[in-house]
């Protein structure tokens, strides 16, 4: 058949164009022709988080990075750390797990990531587990933190479920070490576990996208702790914070239940509440710590620089050393003698809501009788401040562990001393520069705190005070019970002071089944400084305070070491004199500065002593006459802490001393900052040992004192003339040994005159200088010390 050609229509030309198209998308799903799907990958790991990780936030921290990550798996806390797992892409496990490093929450500090790989599990959705409980523990506790800005948001919105509630919370702040039972941290681990949870907060605790999201102690009126008011035997339970407030404008004195404990509050702008107080508690001029409302009210008080205000904004919140204004309207009862004014912000819903009703400033000192421990339980408080306090402002949220408001002393515009670590930074590890079996260190007598330690990571207890009453003594070795249960830990080697009348060295002595380790107080001072800057090697050690035991006899305190964590040589000290009665001397200014005088004029230093008007009984000259030229209960001493008291009893600046280092520092008030010179004095030598002429710079404060120099600018000379000396010694000391890192740690050196000046002068001289940061250079941080003096000499021990 002939087909005849014939052009192609539009019709038929586009159905060949479409059989084309059609042939074209056959070709595309051909089983030849078409490429194999290679299903994805899928991986799973399990990590171990350690650090600070529980009760921060860290937990919905991982849920919500899981579900941005499209990532199945689980996480819960252990009593050890946080334990996860994940499933999804490679890509995206490891995107999540350089996140999690990187952008935990603000409160959080991730030590380390373990992670290894787990069998894939096809589980669908990530999930929050209980959790659980291990044989050991590495889980560190958080501190407690100041109350966040959202949370004050809330207590001040009248349209919010929680406006004016004293127990608002979340995830970034809050109670956390003072309600915790024990670990891991669950709501039913805390004093919060009698608090049902009503719907609304339920349904908070469970969603994921509310910042209360797993928040532990998260309250509501409904269902949360309430607060009231007794006075006069009558309980208020409506209106009960402004009622206190009332009360305080009035004068009136009122116990308040804080995080860690009670506070006695007064009006710190009225003389009669504030000496009130000081004759109810017994305290006759030691400077309290005042409350304001905020940083506008606190400049009002005190000139502060960007430091000052960095430190009472901080979620810590301590009390802050801050120099006071001329025209501060505060009662001069408040700090008498003192340039500066301890001064903090609320760190509680309940201190808001308080400081909104009651005076502009407030007194807040520690609520308990002198020389016993702070109060912290309802009934006690009715019982022992009753006498105190005339009204208390209670509410029913127990509180687990007592713990005192950590105070701060700013030395420059980058630096602070921590004078007491307590509320805020305890229980913060410190990472030490080795690693250590569990180790219990038991601390001082002044001062105390304790410390556990164990897998290179020291967990120091909070201030514990003065071991020299039952009270204290007693929890003391309550909270040593706590802080064990705590970490899971019974170390079997316990550190403790060589002073054998110690409590804290009678109480290592009592453990049974453990190994002793003994370390002499001055190391511990140097070791703890040391540790906390993570070093281990040896360096010149300055340690000044006021009393350490001597391993020959003598009170030792103005040392100059040659010191590693596992051992030291005593390589100088102030010089010495006697301590004419023993601790009668160390409460007695006017006592040393006699024994001083004696050592320049023997006998002849009754008369010196009359033309400085420091006068004695006819029995009081004849006992420290024999005690001097004989001895007699009066042991030789090198203190730095008495040098200060002999020279502020000589100069009329203290003689009366009602509280420890009362005399020192009040000589380092009346210091002018300007001073020039020093005094002339040398280091002298004995045999091996470098003695800074101590003697003589007393001598140069009596010429100056009978010359009618100012008494301000001879306390300012003193000052220049210690650290001169010391610089002079310490480089003498370089020469000999070639150290050139010198470290500074001792009670003295809360002192910001020595010790700003020393540091400068030291850096002027080319030294390192090692200081305290984390730790108070006081007698806080000697279970530190203990702690790393015992885990380098087991190193050494072992290496053998």
């Amino acid at each position: 058949m002939n087909v005849s050609k014939s052009p192609l229509s539009a019709e038929n030309l586009l159905y060949f164009y479409c059989l084309e198209a059609l042939s074209l998308k056959l070709k595309e799903f051909s089983p030849i022709k078409r490429p194999m799907a290679v299903p994805e990958t899928v991986a799973r790991k399990r990590l171990q988080v350690t650090g600070v990780v529980q009760g921060v936030g860290f937990r919905p921290f991982v849920y919500r990075l899981a579900r941005l990550h499209h990532l199945s798996g689980w996480v819960c806390n252990t009593s050890r750390c946080v334990e996860l797992e994940i499933e999804g892409p490679p890509a995206s496990l490891a995107s999540f797990i350089d996140r999690l490093e990187h952008e935990a929450p603000a409160l959080a500090r991730i030590d380390a990531v373990v992670s290894r790989d787990a069998p894939p599990q096809g589980d669908a959705g990530f999930a929050i587990r209980e959790s659980q409980q291990v044989p050991a523990t590495e889980a560190l506790i958080p501190a407690d933190v100041a109350t966040c800005d959202a949370c004050l948001a809330d207590i001040s919105d009248p349209e919010n479920r929680r406006y004016r509630y004293a127990f608002t919370n979340c995830t970034d702040c809050g109670p956390r070490f003072t309600l915790i039972r024990q670990v891991p941290y669950d709501r039913r681990q805390t004093t919060m576990a009698r608090f049902e949870m009503c719907p609304r907060c339920r349904a908070e605790y469970e969603n994921p996208e509310d910042r209360r999201f797993h928040a532990e102690p998260t309250a509501c009126p409904v269902c949360g702790p309430r607060v009231w008011l007794e006075a006069g035997g009558r309980r208020l339970d409506e209106d009960a914070i402004p009622a206190a407030g009332r009360l305080l404008h009035d004068g009136k004195i009122v116990a308040v239940k804080g995080l860690g404990g009670f506070h006695l509050a007064a009006d710190a702008r009225r003389d009669d509440a504030v000496l009130a107080l000081r004759a109810r508690k017994g305290r006759v001029a030691k400077p309290f710590a005042v409350m304001v409302r905020d940083l506008a009210a606190a400049q009002r008080l005190c000139r502060l620089g960007d430091q000052d205000r960095s430190l009472l904004l901080s979620r810590e919140r301590p009390i802050v050393l801050a120099s006071k204004r001329r025209d501060c309207p505060l009662s001069p009862h408040v700090a008498p003698g003192h340039k500066f004014l301890g001064l903090m912000l609320p760190y509680t819903p309940l201190h808001f809501l308080l400081l909104e009703h009651a005076p502009a400033a407030l007194v807040m000192t520690s609520g308990n009788l002198s020389e016993e421990p702070l109060v912290y339980d309802n009934d006690t408080a009715l019982s022992k401040l009753a006498g105190l306090a005339d009204a208390f402002l209670l509410h029913d949220r127990d509180i687990q562990v007592a713990c005192d408001d950590s105070v701060v002393r700013p030395v420059s515009a980058s630096a602070a001393i921590p004078l007491r670590r307590a509320r805020g930074l305890v229980p913060g590890p410190i990472y030490l520069p080795l690693d250590t079996e569990p180790i219990l260190g038991v601390g001082a007598e002044q001062k105390n705190t304790f410390c556990v330690a164990a897998h290179g990571v020291a967990i120091l207890s909070q201030h514990i005070g003065d071991l020299d009453s039952a009270e204290t003594f007693d929890y003391y070795q309550q909270a040593i019970a706590h802080f064990k249960g705590l970490c899971r830990q019974d170390p079997a080697i316990v550190a403790h002071d060589l002073h054998p009348l110690y409590l804290s060295t009678r109480y290592a002595q009592g453990l049974a089944g453990v190994r002793l380790v003994g370390v002499q107080h001055h190391h511990a001072h140097i070791a703890a400084c040391l540790a906390e800057n993570r070093r281990t090697g040896r360096a010149i050690g300055l340690a000044l305070d006021g009393t350490g035991y001597g391993p020959d006899g003598s009170i030792w305190g103005g040392e100059l070491l040659v010191a590693d964590l596992a051992g030291y040589t005593r390589a100088g000290h102030f010089a010495q004199v006697r301590l004419p009665g023993g601790d009668a001397a160390v409460k007695d200014p006017g006592r040393m500065a006699a024994a001083y005088l004696y050592a320049l004029f023997g006998d002849d230093f009754l008369t010196q002593a009359r033309r400085l008007g420091l006068t004695f009984s006819p029995l009081a000259e004849r006992i420290l006459g024999r005690q001097l030229a004989e001895g007699l209960h009066s042991p030789l001493t090198s203190s730095a802490g008495r040098l200060f008291d002999a020279v502020a009893g000589a100069l009329g600046i203290c003689r009366t001393r009602t509280y420890e280092g009362q005399p020192a520092m009040e000589l380092e008030m009346a210091a002018a900052e300007d001073a020039e010179g020093s005094y002339p004095a040398s280091i002298q030598t004995a045999g091996d040992l470098l003695i800074p002429d101590t003697l003589a710079v007393f001598g140069g404060v009596l010429a100056d004192y009978h010359a009618g120099v100012d008494p301000a600018a001879i306390a300012g000379r003193f000052h220049n003339s210690v650290v001169r000396l010391l610089a002079d010694a310490c480089k003498l000391l370089r020469d000999r040994t070639g150290l050139n890192t010198v470290v500074l740690s001792g009670g003295a050196f809360q002192n910001a005159l020595l010790f700003t000046g020393l540091k400068h002068t030291l850096e002027a001289q080319g030294f390192e200088v090692l200081s305290h940061t984390l730790t108070p250079p006081n007698d806080g941080s000697i279970a530190l010390g203990q702690v790393a003096v015992a885990a380098a000499r087991l190193k050494r021990e072992y290496m053998k």
